[in-house]
């Protein structure tokens, strides 16, 4: 049973910062340090916040986070691949406590029930003026965004973003970077920088040699400067860095777009003109320069690299005093120091769906940092009263009245469904489909139970003998006996490039598709990754060794029924999102609605977890659904 208000406030302590309510937090047991833990008291002087990877939840929303996220080598053991009872342990934090509802999957259902939703642009948009307050006003704070922002609500899909553009305006962010923002239109991309109040950047982003040589890009990009955009003696689409002034401290930005965007998105079709890569090299090389040029006070790096690859390179790169990560959507609840040659680097990431804001004090003598103090907050939807401007913004663009003529034609990914047609955004996002019986979810290494509600309608659409669905790390839960809504799928499925397909494969190609995935996600080399999570295979099972070697790790490939797969025989195989092609089939939100629909009350009689071998002492997975050997 959830507590009331008056009970939960009892249990926690009165809240007291400005526009929160009942929002303590006892000392006891406690990582904040303080009765309301989003009264945070400045130590340094430069407060750094960050958010990422918010995915256009713009509304509160339960986020389960993962049971499986192993780590082989040098990860093993190592945060963030520590889950469950053993980060409890890690962080010594009491299991049923608000914290362990935030950073743990452990007892979802029954802590959702007590604390309720996390998130909210609202929400949000409250703590941080408290903390900006807190630390002596705006101008002592720097708020950054750590990507994944414009993309992943039926909003962000239908106005191309712009809905968090202008929300982001609202909450105050200063610096960002970005990953699936690329998955708009180039000019799409730069009409929505242009409108940003903030800076766009992104070191590791170069405009391709062909399209410097054409009068149309460079016309399109001067069209859409607005923000010193697009530098051609450099190839510079974006600003590298920023210098910021932050308590009277330049503190250096450097802003580093998700590596592997033109390999994990369809190039061609969103960005033909640009290219991305780690671009280590000339990180350091930036790093080096900016010290000797700049004289800055501190130098920090907002990332989407993912939490291991800024392991790594905070391990390799001299110079960077923390790095403010995201992409792997880790809630870490404590930083990790790097050592490198230099002396250490901080390394961070707050999570997913505005879950979190990351608060890091620096502390800044000589015209070095000296220290810091870092808290990851949780952002417990009941408590906090939401940001009157910002929920004016939120109702009013829901209210927007969908337009078939405007919305479709913009939208690449977009099927003339008339339902649509003359309601509010609000109208559609709110239809309940059914209700579930089990707590739908996606995040983790494996399979999710609303991977397998996108397999199952897949596979009915198409009637299909398989179907595929990629292991994307975004999407929002729904707990157990509630409805789901149109919202709720379209969180976990809005994209631009959201067509559904049908081919044919033979068992032996699947078997490579398994294990290329497979090297992407678990070579021990955090460089080599691709990001994501393993695809969610409909209607097949099979056993993985993650620890193997290529083409080592995939075995045991079995249908629903038991019978082997045929390397020889061909099947049928659905899928969507493709990065190489795109799909002819319906949309995926289309699709599952349709299913969805039609089971009124959702129970799902299977689920394709993998039979995983030699994770049984790996404290990155816990409580598995599938059989360990």
């Amino acid at each position: 049973m959830a507590l009331t208000r008056r009970e939960f406030i009892k249990v926690l302590g009165a809240g007291s910062a400005a526009g929160l309510i009942g929002t303590g937090q006892a000392r006891h047991n406690s990582l904040f340090g303080q009765e309301n833990m989003y009264e945070v008291p400045k130590t340094g002087n430069a407060r750094i916040l960050h958010i990422t990877d918010v995915h256009g939840n713009l509304l509160p929303n339960y986020f389960r986070e993962p049971n499986v996220n192993l780590g082989f080598g040098d990860t093993f053991a190592q945060f963030p691949h520590v889950v469950g009872n053993n980060l409890l342990k890690e962080i010594g934090v009491k299991p049923g406590s608000p914290e362990a509802y935030a950073f743990t999957y452990n007892n979802f259902e029954d802590l959702a029930a007590k604390y309720g939703k996390t998130g909210g642009f609202g929400q949000i948009k409250t703590v941080l003026d408290s903390l900006r307050d807190s630390a002596g006003g705006v101008g002592n704070t720097l708020t950054l965004d750590g990507g994944d922002t414009w993309q992943g609500s039926g909003t962000s899909l239908w106005t191309r973003g712009a809905d968090m553009v202008e929300a982001c305006n609202i909450l105050g962010v200063d610096v960002m970077v970005g990953h699936w923002e690329f998955t708009y239109k180039e000019a799409e991309v730069l009409k929505n920088i242009g409108f940003f109040k903030g800076d766009f950047l992104g070191q590791n982003v170069r405009i391709m040699e062909d399209a410097l040589m054409e009068d149309e890009y460079i016309t399109m990009t001067e069209k859409y400067d607005g923000n010193g955009l697009f530098n051609e003696d450099d190839a510079l689409p974006f600003k590298p860095y920023v210098i910021k002034n932050v308590g009277g401290h330049r503190i250096a930005v450097i802003g580093q777009a998700f590596p592997r965007t033109s390999n994990a998105n369809p190039q061609k079709y969103f960005f033909p003109d640009w290219s991305f890569g780690l671009r280590e090299d000339e990180m350091s090389e930036l790093v080096t320069d900016i010290r000797e040029n700049e004289k800055p006070d501190a130098v920090i790096l907002v990332s989407h690299n993912g939490m291991d690859v800024d392991i790594k390179m905070a391990s390799r790169v001299v110079g960077i005093d923390a790095i403010f990560g995201g992409h792997t959507h880790d809630g870490m609840p404590k930083p990790i120091e790097v050592k490198n040659a230099g002396g250490v680097t901080v390394v961070t990431n707050a999570g997913c769906s505005g879950k979190y804001i990351g608060v890091m004090d620096l502390n800044i003598k000589d015209h070095n940092m000296v220290g810091y103090e870092y808290k990851m907050l949780p952002i417990l939807t009941n408590l906090i009263k939401p940001d009157a401007s910002m929920v004016s913004f939120i109702d009013k663009m829901r209210n927007t009245t969908y337009d078939k003529n405007v919305v479709e034609a913009r939208n690449s990914a977009m099927s003339n469904n008339p339902d649509r047609v003359g309601k509010t955004y609000d109208a559609i996002l709110t239809e309940k489909l059914c209700t579930t019986e089990q707590t739908l979810y996606r995040r983790g290494n494996f399979m999710g139970t609303w991977d397998q509600v996108l397999v199952n309608s897949l596979r009915e659409e198409h009637d299909a003998d398989f179907a595929m669905s990629a292991g994307v790390r975004w999407g929002t839960s729904v707990v157990s006996g509630q409805d789901v809504t149109m919202e709720d799928l379209m969180t976990n499925t809005s994209m631009t490039y959201g067509e559904t397909y049908v081919s044919e494969m033979k068992g032996s190609q699947l078997k490579e598709i398994l294990e290329a995935i497979a090297e992407n996600l678990f070579v021990q080399d955090p460089y080599l990754q691709s990001g994501g999570d393993m695809v969610r295979m409909g209607g097949l099972d099979y056993t993985i060794d993650p620890a193997a070697g290529y083409m080592e790790r995939i075995s045991d490939m079995k249908d629903d029924e038991g019978t082997p797969i045929d390397p020889n025989k061909s099947y049928k195989v659905s899928g969507w999102a493709q990065v190489g092609s795109i799909g002819n089939g319906r949309l995926m939100w289309d699709v599952a609605a349709d299913y969805l629909r039609k089971q009124k009350h959702l129970n799902l009689s299977k689920v394709n977890h993998p039979t995983i071998k030699g994770v049984k002492n790996n404290p990155g997975i816990e409580n598995y659904a599938g059989k360990l050997i």
